[in-house]
């Protein structure tokens, strides 16, 4: 994810009096990167934050990665865009090294075939969205409780379901609205 800047988040105000407006935010304070790993199955999630993206800090979330992921598990599917870094001559040497793992590229302009985009979007409605950040270590603060949240909460990520608490609609059944 990323890349993300130390800065004003927009929030979700209502505003009754016209158009919510958020003043321009141009201030350096820093930015970096997440990355992250995600298991759909139990819906864990494992997040690092990084000032670059680099074949470096890539090799070393890998790392962090496959010392998170239990030892049983067979074959780890990681699915990646198209970053330099992620076909790197390091990384090469990691899959050498731990074949276990799987890379697989998403084409691009596909990232919907990505299960952690959804959860991108999950993560930073609970660590940005609203809130102001005076420097980069208080993104990556609010990222790891962000995360330490959401694994405290966590349940199965299942791709394409339903989350509204409103009854499914039958097709080809037109709803007027403000009727029920």
């Amino acid at each position: 994810m990323g890349p993300e800047a130390a800065k004003s988040f927009p929030g979700q105000e209502v505003i009754r009096a016209g158009r919510a407006r958020q003043a321009a935010d141009y201030g350096r304070r820093g930015k970096g990167y997440v990355f992250g790993a995600f298991r759909p199955a139990t819906g864990e999630a494992l997040t690092r934050p990084y000032p670059g993206r680099t074949t470096a800090n890539w090799v070393d979330f890998l790392e962090r990665v496959e010392a998170w992921v239990p030892a049983g598990v067979g074959t780890v599917y990681a699915i990646l865009d198209n970053l330099s870094a992620h076909r790197a001559t390091d990384v090469l040497l990691f899959s050498l090294a731990h074949p276990r793992w799987e890379f697989v590229f998403q084409p691009t302009g596909a990232a919907y075939l990505n299960l952690i985009e959804p959860w991108w979007k999950v993560l930073r409605s609970l660590a940005l969205k609203g809130r102001r950040f005076e420097s980069w270590p208080a993104v990556e603060a609010a990222v790891e409780r962000a995360t330490a949240y959401w694994n405290a909460h966590r349940h199965p990520f299942v791709w394409g379901r339903r989350r509204r608490h409103r009854p499914k609609r039958l097709p080809g059944v037109a709803a007027v609205p403000g009727v029920r």
